[in-house]
């Protein structure tokens, strides 16, 4: 790899990755919607482009070996237009740059919510095929991008897909400050028994992950063509994970619950309500939510051991006290 180009760098994971690259001397170039002088001020160069514009986008891949694309529209709510262009068109838009400028390598940042079917997935592994009853705009897309790029694997361009579940950390502008604000609302109800299972993902895991296959890629290449599944290894019990951060923080321990069934049914009502009276307003519960936070869905991360050589540098326990820091901090600086 002699130099990178990271779409979406000025994101959670993309600043990561931009942050590896340059501690391993790897020059690196980042294209987004805006230019993100954090990056920059690692060394990397940024421009702005959205890609979406192909026209754009094609020049700014020049002198570029290996691509980062963790570039997407993430989150449950929202218009399937505006997900479809920037997750699937966007992608067919970088994997022409990548051929018009004889990229060699693409890793495509994906998620497990490709195979989550609406059952509970306990040790799932990459045999498990694409779901085919979506109930998000996010996992469908994310699903026909992943595709295209594994399709798009030959020997011009080699291409693989990571799957990271949870992913958390600090720099987290999601996940975390929304449950932790919920929390200091008292607004959060635990969704089914508690029982279920889920796989985690710490943020420099991520991003290692993704270096770990674009070594491969240039090296004996047998992560080509393939998808893999990130996580710490070992899951959690999702709300026993919860309150141990909140205890962590202050935060009142999670002690309510709705049935999954009712949570579903209220998800379901509200996405009506939304779409009919204020469909830019997410609801607070989905049905895709509530699948979410009752069933398990953790994932066997041997084929990334195998292939990629993957395992955690920063473990659990770790990456909680790096994220209960950064969030202490943070609300110091707020």
């Amino acid at each position: 790899m002699n130099r990178a180009l990271v779409t979406g760098g000025g994101g959670f994971v993309g600043k990561v990755i931009v942050r590896m690259l340059a501690e391993r001397g790897i020059p690196c170039r980042v294209v987004g919607r805006h230019r993100y002088p954090e990056v920059e001020a690692l060394g990397a160069e940024s421009i702005a482009c959205d890609i979406r514009d192909r026209d754009r986008l094609r020049p700014t891949f020049a002198g570029i070996d290996t691509v980062f694309h963790t570039a997407s529209l993430a989150g449950i709510w929202g218009k399937r237009e505006e997900y479809h262009s920037i997750n699937v068109q966007g992608t067919e838009n970088v994997l022409q740059a990548c051929r018009d400028n004889g990229v060699a390598r693409l890793i495509y940042t994906s998620t497990p919510s490709v195979v989550f079917d609406r059952r509970d997935i306990v040790g799932g592994t990459e045999d498990l095929p694409y779901a085919t009853r979506f109930l998000c705009h996010y996992a469908r897309t994310k699903a026909t991008a992943e595709k295209l790029v594994l399709a798009a694997n030959g020997m011009a361009l080699k291409t693989c897909a990571i799957r990271p579940h949870l992913i958390w950390g600090p720099g987290d502008p999601h996940l975390i400050p929304r449950l932790v604000a919920s929390g200091r609302q008292g607004l959060l109800k635990r969704v089914g028994n508690g029982g279920n299972l889920v796989d985690i993902s710490y943020v420099d895991n991520v991003a290692h992950a993704h270096l770990l296959a674009a070594e491969n890629l240039a090296g004996e290449g047998s992560a080509g063509g393939r998808a893999y599944f990130i996580s710490q290894g070992e899951p959690v019990f999702l709300w026993e994970w919860i309150n141990a951060l909140f205890a962590r923080l202050g935060v009142a321990e999670v002690v309510e619950s709705v049935p999954f069934p009712v949570a579903y049914g209220v998800g379901a009502i509200l996405e009506v309500l939304h779409r009919r009276l204020r469909p830019a307003l997410e609801p607070r519960m989905t049905r895709f939510l509530a699948e979410q936070l009752a069933k398990s869905h953790y994932f066997s991360i041997e084929q990334a051991k195998n292939d990629l050589r993957y395992a955690p540098i920063v473990t659990t326990a770790e990456g909680l006290d790096h994220l209960v820091s950064w969030i202490h901090a943070h609300e110091k600086i707020s």
